[in-house]
């Protein structure tokens, strides 16, 4: 009997959420209105943050952080070139420089003492990645941003539901941002939020997600119309009602998905580990695993076939990340060569991401990793 497919990833989407976008639709307002505003003060209560500023992607969430922090032209930004493209290039749109560091070994997350070495007077920010949902050491960034009188800016795409020694997102960043990509753990197809504690940052951030205006439309609507300014040059990236309300039902079980998937990435460890040539990033000590991705680290030398045999036998992969540093558009502007972040370098060339979801069933990780074995004893084979 054939195995069916599966797929890297399905969301959980159901009826809570049929009924949220349906009770949107009934309010004549489908832009950002109070659907948005009920779910940033649910999302700052979850996180313990006193505000949420709901926007468009994390791509958005990092470029208004920097930009309301003041940061642009002339600045450097240091970052990991183990991330998605948009951690760097959200640097580039807010007119400042990227500048990478390379990560550490065992986790792929941000070395503390590589960014260290990589700051000059020109850093004004440190945007350290939580890869794959675990937390990067944000104490000692924290201490080195300190120290060095610069700012940090989170990029928890990966990482709503993680802590690391008690630390949790945001809890010393002057801003973290988080997606809602099709893939995430909260999803809506598109979407991102940030997350501060600073009330005159978040009066920043407001305007700035909608052209720098006053009012939105749902201001006027409610309070009818009356001259509204544009008090800075800002952005079209604000959230609308459908996206929020796709949101909320998820965030109430946001709990309880975790739960299944620690269980699930329990259940993927302790068969993988029956595996010759498999190895993955180490869990740290005192850290919640977020567990928004199951990455594997694989020979370089064979990665691609194993992703080639994978998806011939219908088990849905992906690559989080090459190393972004060695892509055309970054080596063709920046310069960069092979070499100069080894670690990120040789993650970047073994790693696949492997099917991973709350749906997903223990027999469905079973089949997962017979085809990875499969996979590997095929090409052993070969190489014979």
């Amino acid at each position: 009997m054939n195995q069916r497919s599966i797929p890297f990833y399905q969301h959980d989407l159901g009826p809570a959420e049929v009924q949220a976008i349906t009770q949107a639709l009934a309010d004549p307002i489908l832009t950002t209105g109070e659907t948005v505003a009920a779910f940033e003060r649910e999302l700052a209560s979850y996180l313990g943050r006193k505000h949420v500023v709901a926007v468009t992607s994390c791509t958005a969430a990092l470029q208004l952080s920097l930009e309301a922090l003041g940061i642009g032209p002339g600045d450097e930004v240091i970052t990991t070139p183990l991330t998605f493209i948009a951690t760097a290039t959200a640097v580039i749109q807010a007119g400042a420089t990227p500048v990478f560091a390379d990560v550490e070994p065992e986790t792929g997350n941000l070395d503390v003492e590589q960014v260290a070495k990589a700051i000059t007077p020109r850093t004004k920010a440190i945007i350290p990645v939580h890869l794959y949902g675990q937390m990067c050491d944000m104490q000692e960034l924290r201490a080195l941003a300190n120290q060095h009188d610069v700012k940090l800016i989170e990029d928890a795409a990966h990482c709503v539901e993680g802590s690391r020694a008690g630390v949790r997102p945001g809890d010393l960043a002057e801003t973290v941002c988080f997606s809602f990509y099709a893939t995430k753990n909260l999803t809506c197809g598109e979407g991102g939020a940030i997350a501060t504690n600073d009330q005159e940052l978040a009066n920043r951030l407001r305007p700035l997600r909608l052209h720098g205006m006053t009012k939105n439309a749902a201001d006027r609507a409610r309070e009818g119309y009356t001259h509204w300014d544009m008090v800075d040059f800002g952005w079209k990236y604000n959230m609308d009602n459908l996206q929020a309300a796709l949101l909320r039902p998820q965030l109430a079980r946001l709990d309880e998905n975790w739960e299944r998937r620690q269980k699930l990435a329990d259940y993927y460890r302790e068969h993988l580990r029956e595996l010759d040539g498999i190895s993955g990033p180490a869990d740290l000590p005192e850290v919640k695993h977020a567990h928004h991705l199951q990455t594997i680290w694989v020979s370089e030398a064979r990665r691609d076939e194993l992703l080639q045999d994978l998806q011939a036998n219908g088990i849905g992969v992906t690559v989080n990340y090459r190393a972004i540093h060695l892509l055309t558009y970054f080596k063709r502007r920046f310069g960069f060569v092979g070499g100069e972040f080894p670690h990120a370098e040789r993650i970047g060339g073994q790693a696949i991401s492997l099917p991973f979801y709350p749906r997903m069933e223990f027999a469905d990780v079973d089949q997962v990793v017979q085809a990875l074995k499969d996979a590997l004893h095929h090409g052993s084979r070969q190489a014979a």
